[in-house]
């Protein structure tokens, strides 16, 4: 094929999206982890699928990052998964540490690549990704608003037993508790959500929403979410190798936009071939400025206190 994208982190997050990519035949995968033969067996394992599923993307799995270059896309797993009890903040430090190294080679081998950040916590990532990497703010992107909003949009689906795919949905801010769902935006069938709920359950989907990564994590008690991450990456990387122009939740980097500078944060954005192609600007209520600038200082502080490490 003639497009790369490589997966960094070959844990169920990594190991699935490199599942996903395949699959849709959207490019050739480099599959890259710390764990020698993990990588290699993960990818000669779908490999083996190939047949069955009939796909014909090339897999490759290795530490080496001379492997990856001239990647198109590159997806950024690595680093340790949520535990019970364990917010996406509390990952911070050591998690600063392996995207500073991952993003420092990928930068190195795969100068133009686009970079899609998941490791949490996701926000605090990115701005350690676009400092290292040195790319301009359109190559830096997160995985975060397409995750929620498909959970959002899941939710949606279950209280009034219709088809996910006439449910739209739109979450803004930062990848945590302080994210800001909009059920004005989130419609089903073209519907509001809002004509079609009360405003108890609504909050009660929006709560849910929110809580969405902690709950699975109680659930499944020694590890974290993955099928939902990865389809959700992976639909941003499809959206810019097919350069589909699509609409998305990403966090990115904004100066300016929704009253935040320097800083990145959940918003819609165009997604091309050259990654964030345009920042949509929402009109907010008052009620929906302030929780948005909520969510904006919690950021802010995780970013404040990645200058004060040593990483």
């Amino acid at each position: 094929m003639d497009k790369k994208i490589t997966v960094i982190g070959a844990g169920n997050v990594g190991a699935t999206a490199a599942q996903r990519v395949a699959e849709k035949e959207l490019a050739d995968v480099v599959l890259i982890d710390i764990l020698e033969g993990v990588p290699q067996g993960k990818t000669l394992d779908l490999a083996e699928a190939a047949p069955v599923e009939l796909y014909n993307s090339k897999l490759t799995g290795s530490q080496n990052y001379e492997d990856t270059a001239n990647s198109d896309v590159v997806i950024i797993t690595a680093g340790l998964p949520r535990k019970p009890g364990m917010s996406r903040d509390d990952l911070l430090t050591t998690n600063a540490r392996i995207v500073k190294q991952v993003t420092s080679e990928i930068a190195t081998y795969s100068p133009e690549t686009i970079l899609i950040i998941v490791s949490n916590p996701l926000d605090a990532m990115c701005h350690v990704a676009y400092d290292v990497s040195g790319f301009p703010p359109n190559r830096v992107i997160g995985m975060a608003g397409v995750l929620d909003s498909a959970r959002l949009r899941a939710f949606i689906s279950m209280e009034l037993n219709v088809s996910v795919n006439n449910i739209h949905a739109c979450v803004l801010g930062g990848h945590g508790d302080t994210m800001v769902p909009l059920p004005r935006y989130s419609t089903v069938a073209g519907i509001p959500i809002t004509d079609l709920l009360s405003e108890d359950r609504i909050e009660a989907l929006v709560d849910r929403t929110r809580k969405g990564g902690a709950e699975i994590v109680g659930l499944l008690k020694t590890g974290s979410a993955y099928y939902a991450p990865s389809a959700a990456a992976v639909e941003m990387a499809e959206a810019i190798i097919k350069d589909q122009n699509k609409i998305l939740p990403c966090a990115a980097y904004l100066n300016g936009e929704y009253g935040c500078q320097n800083l990145f944060i959940g918003v819609p954005v165009k997604l091309g071939k050259s990654g964030i192609e345009q920042i949509i600007e929402l009109k907010l209520t008052p009620d929906e400025n302030k929780a948005l600038a909520t969510s904006a200082q919690a950021v802010q502080g995780l970013v404040d206190t990645l200058k004060t490490l040593d990483y």
